[in-house]
């Protein structure tokens, strides 16, 4: 009996026990991974047409010889199995499935409630705290352009409760008009609470009333020819209609919809969303599902949605550009998870429909520019294996460098590329942690990233998802080389290439020195294959730089109050928030410490004994 019939046989003896209710399946291989998932109204009769259908799809039979194992979870309704099997998939990422890869969380803008002095902010994660939530937002930068116009227009503070309650006179941001100061009193909490109410009514979709009543102020400044007030008013109404503008794409009366449109080619899928909120756009982005190519545009269209909502809210409209199966049903799973009216359509006409329409074509333009991409980079691949004779083209490559400053703050950096592009998600960083090297040592902060890398390589061997480069590239000369290899050797991947890439004598582009199996040599300056690798070699230069620039970044900003012991976050907040500064905290005596809401005795003389003996 082959390894497909035996799967048959296996489901076969499982049917009799399952009851005819809705549910989720999971099949599993020997190594207890998850293949697929799948939902079903009635669990018995889906599981029949795996065992008994003869002209099934080769993925599947490919998938069922593959089955070992079979685990069933029963829901009350289908609706039920519909979530419960978007949040496995999320969950497992089975190889048979649609997957959603790019799950990041959306940026919120958020003002608080119940706060005499409301911050403007941007908000990630859970909403756990009260107040108001505008959004989402495409991306971060779309987020944080809005705040930055939002402050032009409104006046908000956007400094934490820390900076706010220790001011003693306006920061930069008074000063060109981008907050009115409530901070030192340059405002009361009435007027300070208009100006908040303005930008809720202005978030919420009710633009036109805050614009003429910013217009109706102009003018009465102009007549009591208080025209300095009347110049502020006007910039902020420049920047009001400049956000306007920018966020209509088009004239629309969507108040709370996501447009999403899919294009498929080349087995290959993009599916496009469109934040609408407020009859406003807040953005847009692009996805690109992992999926087989037997999968249809709907199939992929029916599991991005599912996926998509599993950890977002869910608009009260949704506009597609296909039909898809299930609508009915994908419908009331949302309706059940958010508990409230939605509703899903497909417009053939009006504005929605150019909306749609003009969703699709940015799909497709991405799609184009995706395969495109894909396609250059593997003909640089495959050019790359031909010049350094390579046994196999290289599929998945490690790039390595080093960034510090005279051997302080030293982070090692490795990135990841791939016929897709630059695979971020695989993207590390490495604080060094020896204290023995010499300052500047390269040539053991290597050492010791690539014994950090390939001993965790190891440790996960039996893992399936542990991938090892087909390539490795070091921005380095000779002895970077040398310290690369002996490393690899000894922990046996004697098969692994590594290319290293010096930099000319005057470090000029184009010069370059490529040291490979114990030979050097340079490519001609005009040479694809050089840009190639140049990209590749600064993007490791890139994340190696920002990553030793955040470390630093982070090493400046510590207190002494960091390296006492006791002195947790709440107590160095509660002591910042009393004296102002940690230099104040410094100078203070032992019964100004005491007096500290949270700081018992025995801590204060610890503080105390620290900055005084």
């Amino acid at each position: 009996m082959n390894d497909l019939e035996s799967a048959k046989e296996l489901i076969k003896k499982k049917i009799p026990l399952i009851s005819n209710s809705p549910g989720v399946y999971r099949m599993l291989d020997k190594k207890n991974q998850v293949l697929y998932v799948g939902k079903a109204k009635n669990l018995p009769n889906r599981l029949k047409s795996y065992a008994l259908d003869k002209n099934q799809a080769i993925r599947t039979e490919r998938m069922l010889a593959l089955t070992n194992s079979l685990e069933i979870i029963t829901t009350s309704s289908e609706a039920e199995a519909l979530l419960l099997e978007a949040n496995l998939i999320k969950k497992f990422k089975p190889k048979y499935n649609v997957l959603l890869r790019d799950d990041k969380s959306f940026p919120y803008i958020f003002i608080e409630k119940d706060c005499d002095w409301p911050q403007l902010s941007k908000h990630r994660g859970k909403k756990n705290k009260k107040g108001y939530y505008f959004g989402p937002f495409a991306s971060a930068g779309s987020a944080n352009w809005t705040i930055k116009v939002l402050q032009k227009v409104f006046l908000l503070r956007v400094c934490n409760d820390a900076v706010f309650k220790n001011r003693n006179r306006p920061c930069i941001l008074y000063q060109i008009k981008r907050c009115s100061a409530p901070c030192v009193g340059y405002l009361s909490k009435t007027e300070y609470s208009k100006l908040v109410s303005d930008a809720i009514l202005f978030l919420t979709g009710k633009s036109k009333s805050i614009q003429k009543k910013l217009s109706d102020e102009m003018e009465k400044s102009s007549e009591k020819m208080d025209y300095e007030k009347a110049a502020i008013l006007r910039d902020r109404i420049k920047a009001l209609t400049q956000i306007q503008s920018s966020q209509n794409i088009s004239s629309t009366n969507l108040d709370n919809a996501d447009v999403i449109s899919i294009s498929q080619e080349a087995g290959k899928s993009c599916v496009q969303v469109f934040f609408y909120r407020s009859k406003q756009n807040w953005g847009n982005q692009s996805y690109f599902p992992s999926h087989d190519k037997s999968h249809t545009e709907e199939e992929v269209l029916a599991s991005f949605i599912t996926q998509f909502y599993e950890n977002k809210n869910v608009p009260v409209e949704i506009l597609l550009n296909k039909k898809i199966k299930n609508l009915n049903l994908i419908k009331t799973a949302l309706e059940k998870k958010e508990e409230k009216f939605i509703s899903i359509k497909i417009p053939t006409k009006g504005n929605a429909f150019k909306l749609s329409k003009m969703a699709e074509k940015n799909a497709k333009e991405a799609l184009t520019r995706k395969i495109f991409e894909s396609e250059t980079n593997s003909k640089l691949l495959d050019e790359l294996a031909d010049k350094f004779k390579l046994d196999i083209t290289p599929r998945f490559i490690e790039v390595y460098d080093n960034s510090h400053i005279q051997g302080t703050d030293s982070v090692g950096a490795l990135i990841t590329f791939s016929a897709e592009g630059f695979i971020k998600k695989f993207y590390r960083k490495f604080n060094i942690k020896n204290k023995d090297l010499n300052a500047g040592d390269d040539y053991g902060m290597l050492k010791e990233v690539f014994e950090r890398r390939f001993s965790k390589i190891i440790k996960n061997k039996k893992h399936t998802d542990v991938i090892i480069p087909d390539l490795i590239i070091i921005d380095g000369g000779k002895g970077q080389y040398s310290v690369g290899r002996k490393i690899l050797d000894d922990y046996g991947f004697h098969d692994i290439p590594i290319v290293a890439i010096a930099k000319g004598k005057n470090r000029n582009r184009g010069d370059e020195t490529f040291f490979h199996e114990k030979k050097s040599f340079k490519l001609s300056k005009r040479e694809p294959l050089l840009f190639f690798l140049q990209r590749l070699r600064d993007e490791a230069h890139r994340f190696a730089v920002s990553s030793h620039r955040m470390k630093r970044k982070k090493a400046l900003t510590k207190s002494l109050l960091d390296q006492i012991s006791g002195i947790g976050r709440n107590r160095k907040r509660a002591l910042l928030n009393y004296f102002g500064s940690a230099k104040a905290v410094e100078s203070a005596s032992f019964d100004d410490l005491k007096k500290v809401e949270g700081i018992k005795k025995s801590v204060a003389k610890k503080i105390h004994d620290f900055f005084h003996n």
